[in-house]
């Protein structure tokens, strides 16, 4: 099948959603008016609280939400084949992701800008917020220390992927003084500026990497597990407008124009898709165990829906929003466009011969694992279909790599994104491969800096429960802020060197999803509550539900599957399966509870009169 059908598809699917469904929630739903403060103007501080350029901020928050999601999930979805991670991205980004990211920043940007438990709170009850922030802590924790590995895998021994990613630093400090202090509002100037320095860095990569001086660059894994918590204590420390905004705006130009490139090298190329619309594995593979359903919307998180953004749209983002209806295009828009490069991953990985797509995401370090993955190749081709790899040897000379068995999904989008350029742009191969893994790399980073600053809110509004002290009173709580900060730094970052994360990976996509249903039960309350009709809360209750059924079942299934391994699992592995399934169970009872309060706030919010819909005021507090 002709690539172009899916990128085609997928941006007419994105487009009609932006401009009819994001017009609806907009003018009928939220009503958002421009007259209405907005928390960055009413309680503007400097630090967390600043009014923001929609451009600048839109850049910042889609490099927030886009880390690395929406590249990887889709390259191991492909295992099933191209249509079952095709269709939940197009149907999850635009009804339910979408959805979620633009109801949450709704709720937050009326209500002060507060977190999502804060929020709970305010809506649905005591109970539920305090649920709600141990669930966000737990999972804010589990999902940064994951995703820490990736980053330390990707730039481990690497003096190309140091520099690029050094470079940005000074360009984002840059960036940030000449926008705000030395040019103010001169945006375009900034950004020339920002995106010059960010594009010299990768050009030069190259060169330093081969130079005497590269071993300056050379970290070890465990140095680079002291230097990222390191990194992300100082970065959400740090006012907004310093580092992280101007980082996360002038990061967000690599993504957006990487995959554009990738978009114009597919309508150019127009590869053929070698992985089938569905292969023998829809029932469990050697990529991923379970079955299409529920774990295609599992593994497939950013890009279609994702529980981390409702962190991210009640986070950082509300506290910066210029006017009301910069909204629409920060929260739906932003959903959307991941949506869009979710599908360029998944075409990426689908050019792929099938038997190369699987040579590479199949572990075989072992003598163990090899000998699994030949009497998969020999039972598949008694069936039919011949696994044997066909050109992962080529792939391998051209890139300079070895890509057998590298598991996770990021080299094979690497490969995947060379594979369709060196049909035009011979030679370069290899250049293109380590691009690729340094700008993901890139992008978990900024992920991590944001992860760790919302964490932190969540700690000081759950400490301003005690304390009036804590309260937000127009003034940068410095200590607070470097307190908490360093808690949540220690937290993620013990986990990530000790390397237990390596257990706590595969509870990512669980753990997502189920802050994912969470955000969608808050959602739901909150149109209840405040939208100016009550059957506008189906928006988000259509959604919830169907996550509900998906991320349970989903976890339900993996807590079994797990605990049944442990009689014959290795000791080494038996405490590990142990410890998935308890913390697999935390998530699922810690869910439930605030799903059955929801529930119980919404037959008695039903049970009351309607109210018909408020004027609009200058300001709304929570």
């Amino acid at each position: 099948m002709n690539s172009l059908w899916l990128i085609i598809g997928s941006l007419a699917a994105f487009s009609v959603a932006y401009r009819y469904y994001g017009a609806f929630l907009s003018a009928k739903v939220a009503m958002l008016n421009d007259t209405r403060l907005t928390p960055a103007h009413r309680l503007k501080d400097g630090v967390d609280y600043h009014p923001t350029n929609r451009l600048v901020l839109f850049g910042h928050h889609f490099a927030a939400i886009a880390g690395p999601g929406p590249l990887v999930g889709p390259v191991l979805a492909a295992q099933w084949g191209y249509a079952p991670g095709f269709i939940w991205i197009v149907i999850g980004a635009c009804l339910a992701g979408g959805v979620h990211d633009f109801v949450m920043l709704l709720a937050s940007v009326r209500q002060d800008g507060l977190s999502l438990p804060k929020i709970a709170r305010e809506n649905i009850g005591p109970f539920s917020g305090i649920t709600t922030s141990i669930a966000t802590l737990f999972i804010i924790i589990t999902i940064l220390a994951s995703i820490g590995i990736v980053v330390v895998n990707a730039l481990s021994e690497s003096a190309w992927g140091m520099f690029t990613i050094l470079v940005t630093i000074p360009a984002a400090l840059i960036t940030g003084l000449w926008m705000y202090k030395l040019r103010p509002g001169k945006v375009a100037e900034a950004s020339v500026i920002g995106v010059t320095i960010v594009m010299l860095g990768v050009i030069f990569g190259k060169p330093f990497a081969d130079s005497g001086m590269a071993h300056w660059l050379l970290f070890h894994k465990s140095t680079l597990s002291l230097m990222l918590p390191i990194y992300a204590f100082i970065a959400s420390t740090l006012p907004v407008w310093v580092l992280m905004c101007p980082r996360d705006y002038l990061s967000s130009y690599m993504k957006i124009g990487v995959m554009i490139v990738l978009a114009i090298g597919i309508f150019l190329a127009h590869p053929t898709l070698k992985m089938p619309a569905t292969t023998p594995f829809l029932s469990g593979g050697p990529v991923v165990s379970g079955a299409v359903w529920p774990f295609v919307c599992i593994v497939i998180m950013c890009g279609a829906l994702s529980g981390f953004h409702a962190l991210i749209a009640s986070g950082t983002t509300p506290k910066m929003i210029y006017r009301e209806s910069d909204i629409r295009i920060i929260g739906y828009g932003a959903m959307v466009l991941e949506g869009f490069v979710a599908v360029t991953a998944l075409v990426a990985a689908c050019t792929l011969q099938p038997a190369d797509y699987f040579a590479i995401n199949v572990a075989q370090d072992t003598p163990a694992q090899r000998s699994v993955y030949v009497q998969l190749v020999k039972t598949q081709a008694e069936r039919g279909w011949d696994l044997t790899p066909k050109g992962l040897a080529e792939l391998e000379r051209e890139t300079g790599e070895k890509l057998v068995g590298r598991v996770g999904g990021a080299v094979t989008l690497a490969v995947g994104m060379a594979n369709v350029f060196s049909r035009f742009l011979k030679g370069l191969a290899g250049y293109w491969y380590h691009f690729v893994i340094m700008f993901e790399a890139l992008f978990i980073l900024t992920l991590l800096e944001t992860g760790t600053r919302v964490a932190r809110f969540v700690f000081q509004e759950s400490m301003a429960e005690f304390s009036q002290g804590a309260k937000a009173d127009g003034k940068p709580p410095w200590l607070m802020n470097i307190l908490m900060s360093f808690l949540t730094c220690c937290a993620w970052g013990y986990l990530l060197y000790t390397g237990n994360i390596n257990t706590l990976w595969r509870m990512l996509g669980i753990s997502n999803q189920l802050l994912a249903a969470i955000a969608l039960a808050v959602g739901t309350t909150y149109l209840l509550n405040h939208a100016p009709k009550r059957s506008y809360a189906l928006c988000t209750g259509i959604p919830f539900v169907f996550v509900v059924v998906t991320v349970l079942t989903a976890g339900v299934q993996s807590v079994l599957g797990w605990w049944r391994k442990v009689p014959s699992a290795p000791p080494s592995e038996q405490l590990s399966l142990q410890i998935m399934c308890w913390l697999a169970s935390i998530m699922l009872v810690l869910t439930v509870i605030i799903v059955v309060d929801a529930i119980r706030k919404w037959k008695s919010i039903l049970g009351t009169p309607a109210v018909s819909a408020e004027p609009t005021v200058a300001t709304e507090t929570a």
